[in-house]
């Protein structure tokens, strides 16, 4: 009887990256750190103001977060703003998304984690070397959909993201009931203090 043989090479497990914007001298644990300076977290060194990020590939990253550093993007003249040129990029060199089977609303990869000061918090101006104050409403120029529907397709701009979105609410609102919060957010000054934002890369 002829003996089987067994295929003894090890199995290819596929690479994981992801990706820290503008990771300064702190990264999350998993995340391979991208700055503009080289420092003890950044992996790779990128000025993200300067398009195409030639380092990365398309469809290359599983994942990206970025805090803090969407509000420092300077405005360009008229329409061509490095707002959308920044969330192109992280469209190209995302991988198509792909979920959670147990949950159709968990991305397992192709999504990014954006965290910004809230456009009505102090937290959004303090700080000098802010350019812009970020709302949910700013996102919605990111999907293709919505700027069709409003008439903005001739906008600078091609990427595609579907997005949730939460708030950092501020230390005085966080006991009061939901009907309480929900008015404070949509009225009140510093009632939140950041957003963050998930953007899942459509096909």
């Amino acid at each position: 009887m002829a003996k089987k043989i067994l295929n003894t090479k090890p199995t290819k497990t596929k690479k994981v990256l992801k990706l820290s914007l503008a990771c300064g001298d702190n990264k999350p644990e998993g995340f391979m750190g991208v700055d503009i300076a080289k420092t003890k977290s950044a992996d790779y060194v990128q000025d993200l103001l300067e398009f195409p990020w030639k380092q990365f590939k398309d469809n290359s990253v599983d994942e990206i977060e970025c805090s803090h550093f969407v509000e420092h993007i300077p405005h360009g003249n008229g329409y061509q703003d490095p707002f959308f040129q920044f969330f192109d990029e992280i469209h190209r060199i995302l991988k198509p998304a792909t979920f959670d089977p147990s949950n159709p609303n968990i991305p397992l990869s192709g999504f990014a984690t954006i965290i910004c000061p809230y456009y009505s918090s102090i937290r959004a101006w303090q700080d000098p070397t802010h350019q812009r104050a970020i709302s949910e409403a700013s996102f919605l120029y990111l999907n293709k959909q919505w700027r069709v529907d409003n008439k903005l397709d001739h906008y600078p701009v091609s990427c595609d993201f579907d997005f949730s979105y939460g708030y950092v609410i501020n230390p005085d609102w966080i006991n009061r009931n939901e009907e309480a919060r929900n008015f404070a957010i949509q009225h009140y000054i510093n009632s939140v203090n950041d957003i963050q934002v998930v953007l899942i890369k459509k096909p």
